[in-house]
């Protein structure tokens, strides 16, 4: 069953309307949902409550299924809603107090933007009345997926991938790509590159990593809008997966789940190190060598893009869940935390992998779990 299989049966299960339990109902150490030695803060208590979120689209699928396993823990009172409008939207809702948390590909800015007087991070302290923390919850990597005629394994380099996205580089066989994939044949064709038509954080987040990785070559200031006339849009992340799929020879950026499910080879990315394979372990390796830049239980990052460790996928969007570090409402406060505390976990995280997620790696999840675990 693929992820949007899952995400219907979740819808029509009833994901919306989550169980609360009692404490002594609470699942123990080694049951599902249980805590995991080191990594978890405790088990469950399961309070009931209705709280509303808003904001990434990219993790709409990742909150849907943990809402689901965290209900079936729970027993089906407990409600909590997500809207996926955008991080931006998101981050507005939650600034306004509108919603009780928000899920954001980006953490708060500390700046003002152009025509405005206050920071993002200013007006959510406003709304919550004490700080409020970044959460890295939700790990998506950005595959390069691509389909061309007799070739299995592809390995792409960053200035390679903005030369194909910008147009500058039209054959399969050019010698630029050959290089890069000795004892590849590759053929004599054109190249059908597509992108998102749609304003899309994925390919905001994709125009980053090219413009950091290959500045030289990708020029334009990353934007959730595509910049270049090359190539063909199509509407969200299902448009540009099945054109690959139906179009020989073609390639385009989407998220991994989206590749997967429609069984589209990946490139290898090489940074310069070598090419990485996507998978699980190469992106957390890439989130390892992401820095703490928040402060204390804030857990912002700093995503790096060169100096990598060895194998590193570092193509990716990390959504955080943005949340008041001491709730005004003490019953909501306490479902958000132990919500969070479920969707961090050690098991929780593993199954997000089936979607086309990256689980945190183990020290991260750690700091997300003691973050959660200061809540108030």
């Amino acid at each position: 069953m693929n992820r949007f299989a899952k995400t219907a049966t979740i819808l029509a299960a009833g994901v919306f309307g989550l169980a609360a339990c009692t404490n002594s109902a609470a699942p123990q150490e080694g049951e599902p949902g249980g805590s995991s030695e080191g990594t978890d803060a405790g088990a469950y208590a399961c309070p009931a409550g209705t709280l509303s979120a808003e904001g990434s689209s990219a993790q709409q699928v990742a909150f849907e299924s943990t809402m689901a396993a965290y209900g079936e823990v729970c027993g089906n009172k407990a409600t909590i809603n997500y809207n996926p409008t955008g991080s931006g939207n998101g981050i507005k809702a939650f600034n306004g107090g509108l919603v009780d948390f928000a899920g954001s590909d980006s953490a708060l800015k500390d700046e003002a933007k152009e025509g405005e007087s206050t920071s993002e991070v200013e007006a959510a302290k406003t709304n919550c009345g004490s700080d409020a923390w970044n959460l890295p919850m939700v790990v998506g990597p950005i595959a390069v997926a691509f389909n061309v005629e007799g070739v299995d394994n592809l390995a792409l380099t960053p200035s390679l991938i903005s030369q194909i996205f910008d147009g500058k580089i039209t054959k399969w066989n050019d010698p630029k790509i050959a290089e890069a994939n000795s004892g590849v044949t590759l053929p004599d064709a054109e190249i059908a590159t597509f992108f998102r038509s749609d304003e899309s954080g994925t390919t905001e987040n994709f125009q980053k990593f090219l413009s950091k990785t290959a500045e030289k070559d990708w020029t334009y200031e990353p934007s959730k809008t595509w910049p270049t006339k090359a190539g063909e849009g199509k509407a969200k992340s299902a448009g540009v997966a099945e054109a690959v799929s139906s179009t020989p020879n073609s390639i385009s950026y989407m998220e991994w789940g989206y590749a997967k499910d429609n069984n589209l080879a990946i490139a290898a990315l090489d940074t310069g190190s070598g090419p990485a394979e996507l998978n699980a372990e190469s992106v957390g390796k890439a989130v390892n060598d992401a820095e703490v830049k928040g402060e204390g239980n804030d857990l912002a990052l700093e995503l790096k893009y060169s100096d990598l460790s060895e194998g590193a996928y570092p193509m990716i969007l990390v959504t955080y869940e943005i949340v008041c570090s001491e709730n005004k409402d003490a019953e909501k406060g306490a479902l958000i935390k132990d919500y969070l505390t479920y969707m961090v976990g050690e098991e929780n995280q593993a199954a997000l992998e089936e979607q086309g997620f990256a689980p945190l790696p183990t020290e991260l999840r750690t700091k997300v779990a003691a973050s959660i675990d200061a809540l108030k």
